[in-house]
């Protein structure tokens, strides 16, 4: 019975564990005692040339780790390895100018530094003066909110309506009072906000807003009457409506456009042809329609008897603004603009040696485009011939080009290059400017 019980034991997995182990325990521990001290890591090799010349010989052989001699400290690794930058602190907002978190405005707000010698000379739009003690022991200022102009200032515009100005003109005839004349600032018509017209509504959203806008924004119905039938603009019930005419183009802006496209090809609207000037442009309709062929047109007119015609061309969607040629330059910087347009804008270019054709070639790039759409170009009336004359002499001398003449159109081009520009006569009118002449200053000159 004893000896059937050690057999099981002997047989047991237990057992041949622990025998395997004292094996491996025993053959490592000679290995240690009579090895040569020297480590070597072993691989594997097919590789021919270690491979013996017997045939009889193992097709592999063992090769030497040309790491072997190498000592590897784990400890290096983790002294490369950069620290984590610190997370930096959390921003502090600070709260400058009027209008707080929830944009609205505030009676108290932050002034950041401040300079003790501007208190006794900083007051509010009351006119209460702020102590400078107070200033800067509190670092805030308190002041009155602005009240609303009365309802006619609607269409008010600082520097276009400055009647005490525009009173002490000499002269009006070459059209001064269309220009900036800007009030001082003390004047207190300045201090109050300028209020919408009564009933205004939220905007019709383009494209939808370039064929009609609430009536009770843009309450002025004297383009109606003058122009109603000229398919410019028409009222119906609380909108108006634009059917897109003009007064040259009374079949519509598309039809017009199409027409300019065919008489000079390489206009190429949204390709060649990106920015445009559109001059008298009444309620901006040829620059609406220009935006749906990728192109950016900016309509200008001034604020004359047919009201402020410019806040139609706004209320739209169309980037306008209101400017006039009259004695100084327009606001915009020298070859800003690839086609130029005027269609009965009722400016009369050879006026004064052409100083408003030469602002157009001012702004006109090298190789760009003015397209005049007027009486002179079509009608046979004695008047109007002399005119047109008068326009193909002067566009000669500024070594303009005639592309082509059509209907009530004319196309002209300005040169690309300074060849005919060199090639003038000596004393040649309009003269070449003066290099001193900066063509981008534009502010009151």
């Amino acid at each position: 019975m004893n000896q059937a019980a050690a057999g099981d034991f002997l047989k047991s997995p237990v057992t041949k564990v622990l025998g395997y182990a004292v094996i491996a325990f025993i053959f490592f521990y000679l290995g240690q005692h009579w090895s040569d001290g020297y480590q070597q890591l072993v691989f594997y090799s097919n590789n021919q040339q270690h491979q013996p010349t017997d045939t009889n010989a193992a097709a592999s052989s063992i090769a030497i780790s040309p790491n072997a001699n190498k000592t590897i400290s784990l400890t290096d690794s983790a002294a490369v390895a950069p620290a984590r930058p610190p997370k930096p602190p959390p921003v502090i907002a600070e709260k400058f100018g009027i209008i707080d978190e929830n944009g609205v405005m505030s009676e108290e707000f932050e002034v950041g530094d401040f300079d003790p010698d501007l208190a006794g000379t900083y007051k509010n739009l009351n006119m209460s003066v702020v102590k400078p003690e107070d200033v800067i022991a509190s670092a805030k200022v308190k002041i009155e909110k602005f009240n609303f102009c009365s309802v006619d200032f609607s269409d008010y515009i600082p520097c276009l309506d400055n009647v005490e100005e525009i009173n002490k003109l000499n002269s009006t005839e070459k059209g001064e009072k269309f220009e900036r004349h800007c009030p001082g600032r003390d004047d207190p018509r300045l201090n109050c906000l300028v209020p919408p017209p009564e009933g205004y509504k939220a905007r019709i959203p383009w494209p939808r807003s370039r064929d009609k806008v609430w009536f009770s924004n843009v309450p002025h119905t004297r383009l109606v009457d003058d122009k109603g039938g000229q398919n410019w603009i028409e009222r119906d019930g609380d909108v108006f409506k634009f059917p897109g005419g003009g007064t040259q183009f009374i079949h519509g802006a598309d039809q017009y456009l199409n027409q300019i496209s065919q008489m000079v090809p390489e206009i190429a609207f949204g390709n060649h042809t990106r920015v445009v000037l559109d001059v008298g442009c009444g309620v901006a309709s040829f620059g609406a329609f220009l935006l749906s062929r990728n192109v950016t047109a900016l309509s200008i007119a001034p604020k004359d008897v047919h009201e402020n015609q410019i806040q139609f061309a706004l209320e739209r969607g169309v980037p306008a603004m209101v400017a006039a040629f009259a004695t100084r330059r327009l606001l915009y910087p020298s070859q800003a603009f690839e086609l130029i347009h005027c269609s009965r804008c009722r400016i009369n270019w050879t006026r004064d040696d052409g100083m408003f054709l030469l602002e157009v070639d001012r702004m006109l790039r090298g190789g760009g485009f003015f397209a005049w759409a007027a009486q002179p170009v079509y009608k046979h009336e004695l008047p109007l011939q002399e005119q047109w004359k008068e326009m193909e002499d002067l566009t000669t001398r500024l070594c303009w080009e005639l592309v082509k003449k059509e209907g009530y159109v004319a196309i002209w081009r300005k040169p690309s290059n300074n060849s005919c520009y060199m090639a003038r006569d000596a004393g040649a009118q309009p003269p070449l400017c003066d290099q001193s002449d900066d063509p981008d200053n534009v502010w009151y000159i």
